[in-house]
């Protein structure tokens, strides 16, 4: 793993013809760069900002193997949902080119699909309940299954992987700029707006999910203003979001989770915007832990509640809310702050990393293919297969 840190903030701009990123320091789109795919002399390497330093340090690592990629999604050096499915894609696709390097021709095709397959497993162990994780490997995995029957080179297949990888992160960039777009029309000029956790360029490939439609907002010239609470215990809204909101230029105010009642019942905020790690076919949302609370306050004080994922968020398979896996994190991310301790040691701590937002809470699902509103279930569905493409 190669660290190195910059001092300035890097954009990539999408050309959907030649299917690559371009590094640029112009800010004409999303402030931060999170997870790309860098091949150059020294070969090729898994790139991507470490965001458990931030907003301390911006450093970004260039991971050569895929056991750095599994750690640094189970770490949090990359986080999100959307994020850590191009992350693992890119981590399937950079382990067979490491290993057809390492073997040096004597690899044979079962040998590099049931290599693919164990490094799907591995990716599979890091986060329970995003499910984009497991679309991104489960994709990847067809890929790899589907080019074997056609007894492509070796060469060929480490190609294909890499192709897959690329259109999963492209995919995830125009799914981003979809959102912001369907977003924004239900943001007027002058509001103030609340958000949890962090949903932004930070959690995917392009723009965010949640942050998008405040981004696009915002270059539309509508004034904004943003009540960023700072989500415990790992804190991805004080370290994550108003960074990023900073680096736009939107005006925001950091509030400690329990505020957000008191600001609500002061009245001023007009929506809450929040993304997902898993929608389930009945509209129930997992989501960073304390989104249900916000979620409980925003329809106490009649403020709606939207929800901002992409289709590959939405998992039809689990019916309803109480099925979702909920990821179950180390305790001492409750009992300490940065390595220093703020609890008694020895004391019992409970972390879970997500809870469930029941449907009845939320207003609206933004998907890159529309708007779905109560009831959920047949809308859901349809974005989910591709049938559904409007408002």
């Amino acid at each position: 793993m190669v660290r190195y840190t910059r001092t300035r903030s890097f954009t990539f701009t999408h050309h959907k013809r030649r299917r690559r990123l371009i590094v640029s320091d112009n800010k004409r789109t999303q402030g931060v760069r999170t997870v790309w795919w860098e091949d150059d002399a020294s070969g090729a390497a898994v790139c991507l900002l470490d965001q458990s330093l931030l907003p301390q340090e911006v450093v970004y690592l260039r991971l050569k193997h895929e056991q750095e990629v599994a750690e640094a999604i189970k770490t949090l050096k990359v986080r999100g949902a959307p994020a850590i499915g191009v992350a693992a894609a890119f981590g399937l696709a950079l382990s067979l080119r490491r290993l057809m390097q390492e073997q040096d021709g004597s690899l044979s095709p079962i040998a590099a699909q049931q290599h693919v397959h164990s490094v799907g497993e591995l990716f599979s162990k890091t986060r329970p309940t995003a499910v984009n994780l497991f679309w991104a490997i489960e994709r990847m995995l067809l890929c790899t299954d589907i080019a074997i029957d056609t007894h492509p080179s070796l060469q060929d297949l480490v190609h294909l992987l890499q192709v897959e990888a690329q259109s999963i992160a492209d995919e995830d960039f125009d799914a981003c700029m979809a959102m912001g777009n369907y977003g924004a029309e239900l943001i007027a000029d002058g509001d103030m707006l609340l958000t949890h956790c962090n949903a932004g360029a930070l959690a995917t490939a392009g723009w965010g999910t949640a942050l998008a439609p405040m981004y696009v907002a915002h270059k539309a010239g509508k004034r904004i203003h943003v009540f960023v609470d700072e989500t415990r215990p790992v804190l991805q809204g004080a370290r994550l979001t108003a960074w990023e909101l900073q680096q736009e230029g939107i005006p925001l105010t950091l509030i400690t989770d329990n505020m957000v009642g008191h600001f609500m019942r002061l009245g001023g905020i007009k929506a809450v915007f929040v993304g997902a790690d898993r929608v389930v076919a009945n509209g129930d949302v997992a989501n960073k832990i304390g989104t249900y609370s916000v979620a409980v306050l925003a329809h106490a004080h009649q403020i709606p509640f939207y929800v901002a994922a992409p289709s590959s968020t939405i998992d039809l398979d689990i019916q309803s809310g109480e099925h979702i896996p909920i990821e179950q994190r180390n305790p001492e991310e409750v009992t300490s702050v940065r390595g220093t301790a703020i609890a008694p040691a020895g004391i019992q701590a409970a972390n879970p990393a997500f809870d469930v937002t029941p449907h009845t809470y939320i207003t609206a699902i933004i998907t890159e293919r529309g708007i779905v509103r109560p009831p959920f279930k047949e809308g859901l569905r349809r974005v989910r297969t591709g049938s559904w493409n409007h408002k």
